[in-house]
Protein backbone atom coordinates (compact mmCIF):
# COMPACT_ATOMS: atom_id res chain seq x y z
CA UNK A 1 0.00 0.00 0.00
CA UNK A 2 1.50 3.35 -1.04
CA UNK A 3 1.82 6.43 1.18
CA UNK A 4 -1.07 8.34 -0.42
CA UNK A 5 -3.51 5.52 0.27
CA UNK A 6 -2.34 5.27 3.88
CA UNK A 7 -2.97 9.03 4.32
CA UNK A 8 -6.44 8.70 2.82
CA UNK A 9 -7.36 5.79 5.09
CA UNK A 10 -5.99 7.62 8.16
CA UNK A 11 -7.97 10.74 7.24
CA UNK A 12 -11.22 8.81 6.79
CA UNK A 13 -10.75 6.87 10.04
CA UNK A 14 -10.08 10.09 11.97
CA UNK A 15 -13.11 11.81 10.43
CA UNK A 16 -15.25 8.77 11.24
CA UNK A 17 -14.01 8.80 14.82
CA UNK A 18 -15.16 12.40 15.29
CA UNK A 19 -18.56 11.48 13.90
CA UNK A 20 -19.05 8.38 16.09
CA UNK A 21 -17.09 8.88 19.34
CA UNK A 22 -19.25 11.74 20.73
CA UNK A 23 -22.28 9.43 20.72
CA UNK A 24 -20.37 6.79 22.70
CA UNK A 25 -18.63 9.08 25.17
CA UNK A 26 -20.61 12.10 26.46
CA UNK A 27 -17.53 13.50 28.26
CA UNK A 28 -15.57 13.48 25.00
CA UNK A 29 -18.52 15.19 23.29
CA UNK A 30 -18.05 18.26 25.51
CA UNK A 31 -14.50 18.88 24.34
CA UNK A 32 -14.79 17.36 20.87
CA UNK A 33 -15.28 20.61 18.85
CA UNK A 34 -11.94 22.08 19.96
CA UNK A 35 -10.16 18.73 19.68
CA UNK A 36 -11.60 18.25 16.18
CA UNK A 37 -10.23 21.55 14.89
CA UNK A 38 -6.78 20.98 16.42
CA UNK A 39 -6.64 17.44 15.01
CA UNK A 40 -7.64 18.68 11.56
CA UNK A 41 -4.96 21.40 11.58
CA UNK A 42 -2.26 19.01 12.85
CA UNK A 43 -3.22 16.40 10.22
CA UNK A 44 -3.08 18.99 7.45
CA UNK A 45 0.24 20.49 8.58
CA UNK A 46 2.00 17.17 9.11
CA UNK A 47 0.54 14.86 6.47
CA UNK A 48 -1.39 17.18 4.17
CA UNK A 49 -5.10 16.89 3.43
CA UNK A 50 -5.46 14.04 0.89
CA UNK A 51 -8.99 15.16 0.00
CA UNK A 52 -8.35 18.93 -0.07
CA UNK A 53 -10.50 19.72 -3.11
CA UNK A 54 -13.40 17.60 -1.85
CA UNK A 55 -13.36 18.84 1.76
CA UNK A 56 -13.23 22.49 0.61
CA UNK A 57 -16.64 21.93 -1.03
CA UNK A 58 -18.07 19.93 1.88
CA UNK A 59 -17.90 22.55 4.65
CA UNK A 60 -20.82 24.75 3.55
CA UNK A 61 -23.39 21.96 2.96
CA UNK A 62 -22.36 20.09 6.13
CA UNK A 63 -22.50 23.29 8.20
CA UNK A 64 -25.91 24.20 6.79
CA UNK A 65 -27.30 20.71 7.38
CA UNK A 66 -26.06 20.69 10.98
CA UNK A 67 -27.57 24.11 11.72
CA UNK A 68 -30.96 23.13 10.29
CA UNK A 69 -30.82 19.94 12.36
CA UNK A 70 -30.05 21.91 15.52
CA UNK A 71 -33.16 23.99 14.76
CA UNK A 72 -35.22 20.79 15.03
CA UNK A 73 -34.67 20.83 18.78
CA UNK A 74 -35.57 24.48 19.41
CA UNK A 75 -38.76 26.38 20.13
CA UNK A 76 -39.52 28.94 17.42
CA UNK A 77 -40.90 31.56 19.83
CA UNK A 78 -37.78 31.32 22.01
CA UNK A 79 -35.64 31.66 18.86
CA UNK A 80 -37.50 34.79 17.69
CA UNK A 81 -37.42 36.29 21.17
CA UNK A 82 -33.66 35.78 21.44
CA UNK A 83 -33.13 37.25 17.97
CA UNK A 84 -35.23 40.32 18.82
CA UNK A 85 -33.43 40.80 22.15
CA UNK A 86 -30.06 40.81 20.39
CA UNK A 87 -30.93 43.06 17.44
CA UNK A 88 -29.70 46.33 18.99
CA UNK A 89 -26.39 44.75 19.99
CA UNK A 90 -26.09 43.28 16.51
CA UNK A 91 -26.53 46.67 14.81
CA UNK A 92 -24.02 48.32 17.15
CA UNK A 93 -21.54 45.46 16.69
CA UNK A 94 -21.71 45.48 12.88
CA UNK A 95 -21.39 49.28 12.62
CA UNK A 96 -18.52 49.38 15.12
CA UNK A 97 -16.78 46.39 13.57
CA UNK A 98 -16.79 47.76 10.03
CA UNK A 99 -15.90 51.29 11.18
CA UNK A 100 -13.00 50.18 13.39
CA UNK A 101 -11.88 47.69 10.74
CA UNK A 102 -11.62 50.43 8.10
CA UNK A 103 -9.77 52.73 10.54
CA UNK A 104 -7.25 50.03 11.51
CA UNK A 105 -6.87 48.86 7.90
CA UNK A 106 -5.99 52.36 6.70
CA UNK A 107 -3.34 52.71 9.40
CA UNK A 108 -1.83 49.40 8.28
CA UNK A 109 -2.06 50.55 4.63
CA UNK A 110 -3.94 47.46 3.62
CA UNK A 111 -5.46 47.01 0.18
CA UNK A 112 -8.94 48.62 0.16
CA UNK A 113 -10.88 45.47 -0.75
CA UNK A 114 -8.92 43.20 1.60
CA UNK A 115 -9.53 45.65 4.44
CA UNK A 116 -13.27 45.81 3.74
CA UNK A 117 -13.67 42.05 3.35
CA UNK A 118 -11.88 41.27 6.63
CA UNK A 119 -13.95 43.93 8.42
CA UNK A 120 -17.23 42.62 7.00
CA UNK A 121 -16.32 38.99 7.68
CA UNK A 122 -15.38 39.82 11.28
CA UNK A 123 -18.46 41.96 11.89
CA UNK A 124 -21.21 39.78 10.37
CA UNK A 125 -20.69 36.06 9.81
CA UNK A 126 -17.25 35.19 8.51
CA UNK A 127 -16.93 33.37 5.21
CA UNK A 128 -20.61 33.77 4.23
CA UNK A 129 -20.37 37.56 4.50
CA UNK A 130 -17.10 37.63 2.54
CA UNK A 131 -18.64 35.47 -0.20
CA UNK A 132 -21.66 37.81 -0.43
CA UNK A 133 -19.65 41.05 -0.37
CA UNK A 134 -16.85 40.03 -2.77
CA UNK A 135 -18.80 40.19 -6.07
CA UNK A 136 -20.38 43.51 -5.08
CA UNK A 137 -16.95 45.01 -4.40
CA UNK A 138 -15.64 43.35 -7.57
CA UNK A 139 -12.82 42.08 -5.36
CA UNK A 140 -9.93 40.14 -6.88
CA UNK A 141 -9.47 36.46 -6.13
CA UNK A 142 -6.29 37.19 -4.14
CA UNK A 143 -8.10 39.66 -1.85
CA UNK A 144 -10.94 37.19 -1.28
CA UNK A 145 -8.46 34.40 -0.46
CA UNK A 146 -6.49 36.55 2.00
CA UNK A 147 -9.64 37.75 3.80
CA UNK A 148 -11.08 34.23 3.95
CA UNK A 149 -7.91 32.66 5.35
CA UNK A 150 -7.53 35.47 7.92
CA UNK A 151 -11.07 35.04 9.21
CA UNK A 152 -10.84 31.26 9.06
CA UNK A 153 -7.59 31.19 11.09
CA UNK A 154 -9.09 33.37 13.82
CA UNK A 155 -12.23 31.19 13.83
CA UNK A 156 -10.09 28.15 14.66
CA UNK A 157 -8.47 30.06 17.53
CA UNK A 158 -11.86 31.17 18.85
CA UNK A 159 -13.00 27.57 19.22
CA UNK A 160 -10.12 26.94 21.59
CA UNK A 161 -9.90 30.26 23.44
CA UNK A 162 -13.50 31.32 24.04
CA UNK A 163 -14.73 28.37 26.16
CA UNK A 164 -11.60 28.57 28.33
CA UNK A 165 -12.03 32.33 28.85
CA UNK A 166 -15.77 31.95 29.49
CA UNK A 167 -15.14 29.36 32.22
CA UNK A 168 -12.33 31.45 33.73
CA UNK A 169 -14.71 34.44 33.97
CA UNK A 170 -17.49 32.16 35.28
CA UNK A 171 -19.89 33.32 32.56
CA UNK A 172 -23.36 31.81 32.58
CA UNK A 173 -24.46 29.88 29.51
CA UNK A 174 -26.62 32.78 28.32
CA UNK A 175 -23.76 35.25 28.78
CA UNK A 176 -21.38 32.99 26.88
CA UNK A 177 -23.93 32.45 24.11
CA UNK A 178 -24.26 36.21 23.62
CA UNK A 179 -20.51 36.78 23.75
CA UNK A 180 -19.80 34.05 21.21
CA UNK A 181 -22.49 35.28 18.79
CA UNK A 182 -21.29 38.89 19.01
CA UNK A 183 -17.52 38.30 19.01
CA UNK A 184 -16.80 35.14 16.95
CA UNK A 185 -16.72 35.54 13.18
CA UNK A 186 -18.24 32.42 11.66
CA UNK A 187 -21.44 30.56 12.45
CA UNK A 188 -19.65 27.20 12.59
CA UNK A 189 -17.24 28.46 15.25
CA UNK A 190 -20.08 29.99 17.29
CA UNK A 191 -21.87 26.62 17.24
CA UNK A 192 -18.62 24.77 18.04
CA UNK A 193 -17.69 27.04 20.97
CA UNK A 194 -21.17 27.10 22.51
CA UNK A 195 -21.58 23.35 21.99
CA UNK A 196 -18.66 22.91 24.39
CA UNK A 197 -20.21 25.29 26.93
CA UNK A 198 -23.71 23.85 27.29
CA UNK A 199 -27.15 23.44 25.63
CA UNK A 200 -28.46 26.88 26.65
CA UNK A 201 -25.29 28.54 25.36
CA UNK A 202 -25.71 26.65 22.07
CA UNK A 203 -29.34 27.75 21.66
CA UNK A 204 -28.61 31.39 22.55
CA UNK A 205 -25.45 31.71 20.48
CA UNK A 206 -26.83 29.99 17.38
CA UNK A 207 -30.04 32.05 17.36
CA UNK A 208 -28.35 35.42 17.76
CA UNK A 209 -25.65 34.55 15.22
CA UNK A 210 -28.20 33.54 12.59
CA UNK A 211 -30.16 36.74 13.17
CA UNK A 212 -26.89 38.62 12.71
CA UNK A 213 -26.20 36.81 9.44
CA UNK A 214 -29.36 38.35 7.92
CA UNK A 215 -27.53 41.69 7.97
CA UNK A 216 -25.62 40.48 4.92
CA UNK A 217 -28.54 41.90 2.87
CA UNK A 218 -28.51 45.59 3.98
CA UNK A 219 -24.69 45.66 4.15
CA UNK A 220 -24.47 44.29 0.59
CA UNK A 221 -26.91 46.96 -0.62
CA UNK A 222 -24.81 49.65 1.06
CA UNK A 223 -21.64 48.27 -0.53
CA UNK A 224 -23.27 48.40 -3.95
CA UNK A 225 -24.01 52.08 -3.40
CA UNK A 226 -20.45 52.61 -2.11
CA UNK A 227 -18.89 50.99 -5.21
CA UNK A 228 -21.09 53.02 -7.57
CA UNK A 229 -20.20 56.26 -5.76
CA UNK A 230 -16.45 55.55 -5.89
CA UNK A 231 -16.62 54.48 -9.55
CA UNK A 232 -19.47 56.37 -11.25
CA UNK A 233 -18.95 54.39 -14.47
CA UNK A 234 -19.87 51.13 -12.77
CA UNK A 235 -23.43 49.89 -12.69
CA UNK A 236 -24.70 48.85 -9.26
CA UNK A 237 -24.01 45.17 -8.75
CA UNK A 238 -26.03 43.41 -6.09
CA UNK A 239 -26.17 39.70 -5.61
CA UNK A 240 -28.19 39.30 -2.48
CA UNK A 241 -27.73 35.88 -0.97
CA UNK A 242 -29.28 34.79 2.28
CA UNK A 243 -27.61 31.55 3.41
CA UNK A 244 -30.16 28.75 2.88
CA UNK A 245 -29.64 27.37 6.38
CA UNK A 246 -31.21 30.46 8.02
CA UNK A 247 -34.76 29.89 6.64
CA UNK A 248 -34.12 26.15 7.04
CA UNK A 249 -33.33 26.60 10.73
CA UNK A 250 -36.52 28.67 11.25
CA UNK A 251 -38.70 26.17 9.37
CA UNK A 252 -37.27 23.28 11.42
CA UNK A 253 -37.96 25.13 14.69
CA UNK A 254 -41.48 26.02 13.48
CA UNK A 255 -42.33 22.38 12.68
CA UNK A 256 -41.33 21.17 16.13
CA UNK A 257 -43.08 24.12 17.82
CA UNK A 258 -46.41 23.82 16.00
CA UNK A 259 -46.43 20.01 15.82
CA UNK A 260 -45.34 18.87 19.31
CA UNK A 261 -45.66 15.21 18.33
CA UNK A 262 -42.51 15.64 16.22
CA UNK A 263 -40.47 16.79 19.26
CA UNK A 264 -38.84 13.37 19.99
CA UNK A 265 -37.67 13.07 16.38
CA UNK A 266 -36.57 16.72 16.47
CA UNK A 267 -34.44 16.16 19.57
CA UNK A 268 -32.85 13.12 17.94
CA UNK A 269 -32.04 15.15 14.81
CA UNK A 270 -30.59 17.92 16.98
CA UNK A 271 -28.28 15.44 18.70
CA UNK A 272 -27.19 13.87 15.41
CA UNK A 273 -26.59 17.35 13.98
CA UNK A 274 -24.21 18.14 16.81
CA UNK A 275 -22.15 15.09 15.80
CA UNK A 276 -22.18 16.28 12.17
CA UNK A 277 -20.97 19.68 13.37
CA UNK A 278 -18.00 18.07 15.16
CA UNK A 279 -17.09 16.23 11.94
CA UNK A 280 -17.41 19.53 10.04
CA UNK A 281 -15.01 21.24 12.46
CA UNK A 282 -12.41 18.53 11.85
CA UNK A 283 -12.76 19.20 8.11
CA UNK A 284 -12.51 22.95 8.72
CA UNK A 285 -9.18 22.40 10.53
CA UNK A 286 -7.93 20.09 7.79
CA UNK A 287 -8.59 22.79 5.18
CA UNK A 288 -5.96 25.10 6.72
CA UNK A 289 -2.85 24.30 4.71
CA UNK A 290 0.74 25.54 4.86
CA UNK A 291 0.29 27.14 1.45
CA UNK A 292 -2.66 29.21 2.67
CA UNK A 293 -0.71 30.40 5.69
CA UNK A 294 2.31 31.30 3.55
CA UNK A 295 0.29 33.46 1.16
CA UNK A 296 -1.51 35.22 3.99
CA UNK A 297 1.20 37.72 4.96
CA UNK A 298 1.55 39.60 8.24
CA UNK A 299 -0.58 42.73 7.81
CA UNK A 300 -3.96 41.07 7.07
CA UNK A 301 -3.66 38.72 10.06
CA UNK A 302 -2.56 41.65 12.26
CA UNK A 303 -5.58 43.62 11.04
CA UNK A 304 -7.89 40.70 11.85
CA UNK A 305 -6.34 40.13 15.29
CA UNK A 306 -6.55 43.81 16.32
CA UNK A 307 -10.16 44.13 15.16
CA UNK A 308 -11.16 40.82 16.75
CA UNK A 309 -9.46 41.65 20.05
CA UNK A 310 -11.15 45.05 20.28
CA UNK A 311 -14.63 43.64 19.57
CA UNK A 312 -14.23 40.54 21.75
CA UNK A 313 -12.86 42.57 24.67
CA UNK A 314 -15.56 45.24 24.37
CA UNK A 315 -18.45 42.75 24.22
CA UNK A 316 -16.93 40.54 26.90
CA UNK A 317 -16.52 43.51 29.24
CA UNK A 318 -20.06 44.77 28.58
CA UNK A 319 -21.59 41.35 29.22
CA UNK A 320 -19.44 40.61 32.27
CA UNK A 321 -20.26 44.02 33.76
CA UNK A 322 -24.00 43.50 33.25
CA UNK A 323 -24.37 46.29 30.68
CA UNK A 324 -26.41 44.05 28.35
CA UNK A 325 -29.61 43.28 30.31
CA UNK A 326 -30.91 40.57 27.97
CA UNK A 327 -27.58 38.74 28.19
CA UNK A 328 -27.87 38.24 31.95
Amino acid sequence: MNRDNIKKIAFLLTAGAFLLLPSCCPEFSRHAPGIAVITGVVFSMTCGNPFAQTTAKMVSPLLGTAIVGIGCGMNLFAVLRAGADGILYTIIGIAAGIGIGIWVGKRLRLNHDTMLLISIGTSICGGSAIAAAAPVLRAKAHDIAIASVTVFTLNALALLLFPAIGHALKMSQIQFGYWSALAIHDTSSVVGATLQYGPLALETGTTIKLARALWIVPVTLFLSYHVTTRNPGNRPLTRLKIPWFIPGFLIAAALVTFFPATAPVGNLLKTLSQYVMILTLFIVGANLSREKLRELGFKPILHGIILWFILAAAWGTAIYAGLLPSAQ
